[in-house]
């Protein structure tokens, strides 16, 4: 089957953004940002018509994903380190996860649904707010109301938002973050990470639970000509913020943990040295 030309693009531009070290930049175009104003999003879901929408389109979102992997258009093949994910009890908490589909998102809280230790906790998701306000049919239903945070750029609404991951987490419940702040199409490696999801952990004394997906060839070739992925999702030990240090050393300290484990991860199951192609090693510390 012919490679798709816009997927042959995609990754040629994913080589020359690892070489120019724009981490953090997405490499397919996204929905324009409209910007949100304050107190235009519900983000704890307190509204009667709020609460509805999250139930149809949570309920949804599964008979989507699960027709996905019925017909093995996505594969999760094997669950590692699920006890990390059972172990914390009584507590909030976040997950960081690699970045690289936009079914990656789908795949976690698959994880964690059917490993949580209990039916109370839920899966929040923090999504970019362009992806919020923009983003067109089905899946605009879905990125407005599946429980997702948009993350904002107008101060009285980042206020909001901050307000709403302190009561999520105070509730005993979860924040998915992607904190390499970016979605390259699967891509292996794991990219620099920002600080606001250590930043959140900080502020509440929650843990981070790392994830890595990592992934290989399956037999089955997708519509653009590529072999489809089988994950392998890999939970690692959580990363607990420390008492003793500043706010800023806990960000910092906890951010280079979740990073490490990420790299031993991925050089363990690859079989070979993390190494990037940037000339900026400033970027990759």
């Amino acid at each position: 089957m012919e490679k798709d030309k816009e997927r042959l693009r995609i990754i040629e531009k994913i080589k020359e953004y690892e070489r120019e070290g724009k981490f953090d930049i997405d490499v397919e175009d996204d929905p324009p940002t409209i910007p949100l104003k304050p107190n235009e999003v519900d983000f704890l879901r307190k509204k009667l018509s709020s609460k509805i929408k999250a139930r149809f389109a949570n309920k949804q979102a599964i008979n989507f994903f699960n027709k996905l992997i019925k017909e093995e258009k996505v594969i999760i093949k094997e669950t590692k380190g699920i006890e990390n994910l059972q172990n914390l009890k009584d507590t909030g908490f976040i997950i960081t996860c690699n970045h690289f589909n936009p079914f990656d998102t789908f795949t976690v809280e698959k994880t964690f649904i059917e490993n949580k230790t209990n039916k109370k906790p839920k899966l929040y998701k923090v999504i970019r707010e362009g992806n919020y306000t923009n983003f067109p049919g089905f899946y605009g239903l879905l990125m407005r109301n599946c429980y997702t945070l948009p993350l904002s750029e107008n101060k009285h609404v980042l206020a909001e938002f901050l307000n709403a991951t302190k009561a999520i987490l105070k509730n005993k419940d979860a924040i998915l973050i992607f904190p390499e702040e970016s979605m390259w199409w699967n891509y292996r490696k794991p990219k620099p990470l920002k600080s606001g999801a250590f930043h959140i952990a900080t502020q509440n004394s929650v843990p981070i639970l790392p994830i890595f997906i990592t992934m290989k060839d399956s037999k089955n070739i997708a519509d653009d000509g590529f072999p489809i992925q089988e994950y392998i999702v890999n939970i690692k030990k959580p990363i607990y913020p420390d008492k003793t240090l500043t706010k800023k050393e806990n960000i910092e300290k906890m951010k280079k943990e979740n990073f490490n484990s990420w790299k031993e991860t991925y050089e363990s199951f690859y079989k070979k040295k993390l190494t990037y192609t940037t000339k900026n090693k400033e970027m990759i510390k």
